[in-house]
């Protein structure tokens, strides 16, 4: 086979090939691990949700409050739960989780998906809120819920504070979007972590040194006025 002219046309024409080559078997390659990919996703979100919710026969998928829920029901098509599907970010990235809470507005279980925390410390929230601070049956009473060093009742994860604060946030947030899903009105901030605002504290204060200011002002229009007068 006669060899290819060393040129830059040729150089081009070659990197063009392996280019279009290279995009054609990442396509393919994409095309045939995207489905089971997705199939073990939804294989372990649905595990997920039977872990932390009371038997049930049904689901029904939502968007509430920007959460994915699953409302899920018994064979007499009641209520028996709601399943929210929440992230909020930690001190890695986000941390993933299904919330449980039960038609009592009591926490069932979670189940952690996804966390990029550090190794050996984020791992531990897969079962830290369990087994060394529970907060499965924690209701609307106890919401929002806070780790010890910002007042709450559950001790934080040695050394990984704020993978623990960013936890319980989204369970908060959980739980303002089951209030939501519900038709209630949210008790809990969960932005904040506050609960609701007094809507005394919403009045409107001035200012003291606009009052001062529109006091000098309407002072000296007095003066000016008097003068006015004097004059006529």
């Amino acid at each position: 086979m006669k060899k290819l002219e060393s040129s830059f046309a040729n150089m081009v024409i070659v990197l063009t090939i392996i280019t279009v080559i290279a995009a054609s078997c990442l396509g393919a390659m994409n095309n045939l691990t995207a489905e089971p990919i997705a199939a073990s996703k939804k294989a372990k979100q649905e595990a997920a949700i039977k872990a932390v919710l009371p038997e049930f026969t049904s689901l029904e998928e939502d968007n509430v409050n920007d959460q994915k829920i699953f409302r899920a029901y018994n064979a007499n098509s009641e209520l028996v739960g709601i399943a929210i599907e929440t992230a909020e970010l930690g001190f890695g990235g986000n941390i993933t989780t299904i919330v449980g809470i039960d038609t009592n507005g009591a926490i069932v279980d979670y189940s952690l998906l996804q966390h990029a925390e550090t190794p050996g410390l984020g791992s531990k929230l897969v079962d830290w809120f369990k087994v060394k601070s529970d907060i499965r049956g924690a209701d609307a009473n106890k919401m929002p819920l806070n780790v010890s060093k910002d007042g709450g009742e559950y001790d934080a994860i040695t050394a990984a504070t704020i993978s623990s604060r960013a936890f319980l946030n989204s369970i908060n947030k959980a739980y303002e979007t089951y209030q939501i899903a519900k038709g209630e009105t949210p008790s809990v901030d969960a932005w904040s972590g506050a609960t609701t605002i007094n809507t005394t504290d919403s009045v409107a204060t001035t200012d003291s040194t606009a009052i001062d200011a529109w006091s000098g002002a309407t002072a000296q229009t007095d003066s000016l006025n008097s003068q006015l007068s004097t004059l006529n």
